[in-house]
């Protein structure tokens, strides 16, 4: 018994100093997944909004599903597709991409 307490005592300065040492690594590990993952991708939705926010009347666009065609008409969350003569479709603002515009780039 004697002998497993004085263990315990023996590890207990280490165990410390490898918590911290632990503690450390994992908060290294975050700010370089944040730097490399997060912070990146977040400023290419931020730059991507822009694009859409620029979007009017007229400009070419291409959608989510890779259907191309021009804006006819801008509503609040939507936008008024031609993607043919005479054919329009109604389609969300957040599954539209200005032509060009390579949704899948990095």
């Amino acid at each position: 018994m004697n002998m497993f307490l004085l263990q315990a005592a023996q590890a207990a300065p280490q165990g410390g100093l490898s918590s911290w040492s632990s503690l450390i690594f994992f908060a290294v590990i975050i700010l370089i997944f944040w730097l490399f993952f997060i912070r990146p991708q977040s400023k290419r939705q931020k730059k991507l909004q822009q694009e859409r926010d620029a979007l009017a009347v007229g400009d070419a666009v291409i959608t989510a599903g890779g259907v191309h065609g021009e804006i006819r008409k801008v509503n609040e969350q939507t936008f008024e597709v031609e993607i043919a003569r005479d054919v329009c479709i109604e389609i969300a603002k957040s599954s539209v991409y200005p032509l060009g515009t390579d949704p899948n780039a990095r």
